[in-house]
């Protein structure tokens, strides 16, 4: 007879083929006597992680699979293998054996009492530590937790941490308002609940990792940054839409530069100036916003080279929308200039966004 999971272990992995095994067996010492099932997410490994995943599976029906293309992120891996269990409880554990699981059980006795709603594994209160961390790591900890006080309205050591367990209705309240952003997903799901939760934070060392490599990279940096942006303003404005008008706004700043280039170093007429001008910002504009603003849908060889051309045209239709429009409300509407000249390029821009957005960065 089946037994319903108490706990529900999601654990996000990318080419972690040689921890799967000695994992899930850390985890079965420690639980012993609980009802638990580990749910492995999977952003398409290119190593043998999901074979190994399946070996465990074979002898331990309580071990599962998500397996996900085209989608990539650590905090949208979690949402969703939470979303795929019904246990009263969840837990989020890396799959490089660098958590303590032996705090496993401890996390689960704290919110069985109801002395919290999130119990976090913190490296950084009394009897907690950060292992064989460089200076350079660890002062970026310390900064991003800083930041993470902007838009945290409770006190957490730790709210960088991947290692937590929560209640399913705390998840629940939280989960409309998810930004499934990057890569720290407990500081998403504080930020997220209306009411601040009550936290318990237990000690653990973090170890150093045994298999497989760090998926850290400067690409994670982005992706924090435009979480804590999210959270102070994304139920006013999409924050990727900021990115792409900061972009577009170094593409003016490229266009005007080359423009002036053109004619006073290279002696060119305006027509020649003005095409090479917008060419550079164009084609500028396009790579910027292939790897910043979409990241997670980046084109690359032969997709690279059709994502420009159908970028170019749409940017296109884009300034011809924008040069109409600010005419007619400067000549017809009697605007200001100013006035018209911006109304035309928000215009434009929104354009560019949103059908750049479906066409050349579809998902």
């Amino acid at each position: 007879m089946n037994v319903t999971p108490e706990l529900c272990l999601v654990i996000p992995v990318l080419n972690e083929e040689g921890n799967i095994a000695p994992l899930v067996a850390c985890v079965d010492a420690v639980l012993q006597g609980v009802a638990w099932e580990i749910v492995f997410v999977d952003d398409d490994s290119r190593d043998g992680t999901r074979a190994a995943i399946a070996g465990v599976a074979a002898q331990d029906p309580r071990v599962r699979l998500i397996h996900r293309i085209g989608r990539r992120g650590l905090s949208s891996a979690f949402i969703e293998g939470a979303q795929s269990s019904l246990a009263p409880y969840i837990a989020a554990m890396d799959g490089d054996l660098q958590h303590d699981e032996t705090v496993l059980p401890k996390m689960l006795a704290a919110l069985r009492a109801g002395d919290c709603d999130i119990a976090i594994g913190s490296r950084y209160v009394d009897g907690g530590g950060i292992g064989a961390w460089d200076a350079r790591r660890a002062g970026m900890s310390t900064l991003a937790t800083w930041l993470a006080g902007i838009v945290l309205r409770t006190p957490v050591s730790d709210p960088m941490s991947g290692f937590f367990m929560l209640r399913r209705d705390v998840f629940a309240r939280a989960a409309r308002k998810l930004s499934a952003m990057g890569f720290k997903i407990l500081l998403d799901i504080i930020a997220s609940l209306r009411e601040p939760p009550r936290i318990k934070e237990l000690p653990y060392q973090f170890r150093t990792r045994v298999s497989g490599e760090s998926k850290l990279d400067a690409g994670v940096l982005r992706d924090y940054l435009l979480l804590i942006l999210d959270k102070l303003v994304g139920h006013i404005v999409p924050v990727r839409f900021l990115l792409f008008a900061g972009v577009g706004a170094l593409g003016i700043a490229a266009h005007l530069i080359v423009l002036n280039a053109g004619l006073a170093v290279f002696g060119m007429d305006f027509p020649g100036a003005q095409t090479l001008a917008t060419a550079v910002a164009i084609i500028g504009n396009y790579s910027l916003n292939n790897t910043f603003t979409f990241r997670e849908r980046r084109l690359k060889g032969w997709r690279f080279f059709g994502g420009l051309v159908t970028f170019s045209l749409i940017s296109s239709v884009g300034a011809v929308m924008n040069v109409n429009v600010s005419s007619v409300l400067f000549g017809a509407a009697h605007s200001s200039w100013l006035y018209a000249g911006l109304l035309g390029a928000v215009m434009s821009l929104v354009w560019n966004y949103a059908v750049s957005s479906a066409v050349t960065w579809r998902r």
